[in-house]
C-alpha cells in the first residue's frame, strides 16, 4: 500500500484504498489528483515525494468526498500547495462538514463527524483548465457526486476518480454511493466510449479497455433500480424501502452506511419518480412511495 506505481511518461498513480494521481510537470515539481483519506495519507505520499526529490506544486481534487480530500490539510501546511477543485465541490473542501450535513440531512451529529465522512478543511480554490499543467485536460464525470471530475494527461492517461466500482465490490455490496442517477448513468456511457493508454479509476485495477467494467456498472444501477421499484409494491415510506434495501442486499447497517445508502436509495427515488416509474404519496403525515 502506498507504492508508487509509475504508468507512462510522466504519469504515476500512488496504490491507496482511494488511488491518487501523481504527474510530473517539471524536473522535480509534481501535482497530485487527490491527496488520500487522512493525514496519514499525507504524511505517506510525503514521504514518496521526500524520497524522489519531488516539490508538490498542486493537488487537483476529483470531488470532495472525504477519502480523497483527507491528506489535503497536512500536505498544503508541509509544502504550501495550492490546492484546487470542481464546482460546488469546492465549497464542500473548503467547509468539510458540508458533506456528513448532506448526507444525513440535517445537523450531523457527532458520530458523523469523523475523518471518514469529514476531512479537515483546507484552502482549495475553483479548478479550471486554465491552472492546469499543459497536456492536462478535464474530463467532467458527474453522479457520484455533484461536480465530480477526472483529468487525462498527455500521456493520454486518464484517472477516473469514483465513476466505476470494481465488479467484486459490486458483488461484495450490491450498491454504492450515488447523488444523481440519471448524470451517473450519463457518464457511465461516455466513459464505456472513451479510449486511452491507461485508466486509472480510484476504486478498480487499471485497465487499457474500460468499457466492460463501464457496462457492469450501468447493468448494475438498472438492477438496482428495478428492486427498489419492486420494493415499492405497496406504499411505503423512504426508510421502510432503505431497511428493505439493506435485507435484500445483506448489508451490516451501521449510522454511516445508513446515511451512505440512505441517501443512496433516495437518489434513487428521486430518479424513479422524475421517469415517471414510482409515485409519492402523503397519508398519515408521512411521505410514501408506490410503483406506478
Amino acid at each position: 500500500m502506498y507504492e508508487l506505481v509509475h504508468v507512462s511518461g510522466c504519469s504515476y498513480y500512488i496504490e491507496s484504498p482511494a488511488r491518487i494521481g501523481l504527474l510530473k510537470t517539471g524536473e522535480n515539481d509534481v501535482c497530485l489528483i487527490d491527496s488520500g483519506s487522512d493525514k496519514d495519507a499525507g504524511r505517506k505520499i510525503r514521504q514518496i515525494l521526500d524520497l524522489n526529490g519531488w516539490k508538490l506544486k498542486a493537488i487537483f481534487n476529483t470531488h470532495s468526498n472525504a477519502d480523497h480530500i483527507g491528506g489535503n490539510s497536512y500536505l498544503q501546511k508541509q509544502t504550501g500547495c495550492r490546492i484546487f477543485a470542481p464546482g460546488i465541490e469546492c465549497s464542500f473542501t473548503r467547509h468539510t462538514v458540508l458533506e456528513p450535513s448532506f448526507l444525513y440531512g440535517g445537523y450531523p451529529m457527532k458520530d458523523l463527524r469523523h475523518k471518514f465522512l469529514m476531512a479537515q478543511e483546507s484552502d482549495a480554490e475553483y479548478l479550471s483548465a486554465s491552472v492546469l499543467p499543459d497536456g492536462m485536460e478535464i474530463i467532467p464525470l458527474p453522479g457520484h457526486f455533484f461536480s465530480m471530475v477526472g483529468f487525462r494527461t498527455s500521456d493520454d492517461v486518464v484517472y477516473l476518480a469514483d465513476c466505476l466500482s470494481s465488479k467484486e465490490t459490486l458483488e461484495k455490496y450490491g450498491i454504492t454511493f450515488i447523488y444523481d442517477v440519471e448524470a451517473y448513468l450519463k457518464t457511465l456511457e461516455s466513459v464505456r466510449e472513451m479510449k486511452a493508454r491507461m485508466f486509472v479509476p480510484a476504486h478498480a485495477a487499471p485497465s487499457e479497455d474500460i468499457s466492460e467494467l463501464a457496462d457492469y456498472n450501468i447493468g448494475k444501477v438498472h438492477e438496482i433500480a428495478d428492486s427498489i421499484r419492486e420494493l415499492c409494491s405497496e406504499p411505503v415510506s423512504s426508510d421502510e424501502v432503505v431497511g428493505r434495501v439493506f435485507r435484500k442486499y445483506g448489508l451490516s447497517i451501521s449510522l454511516q452506511q445508513y446515511v451512505l445508502v440512505g441517501s443512496t436509495i433516495r437518489s434513487y427515488l428521486s430518479w424513479l419518480n422524475d421517469k415517471g416509474l414510482v409515485e409519492y404519496v402523503a397519508e398519515n403525515g408521512m411521505i410514501l412511495w408506490r410503483r406506478i
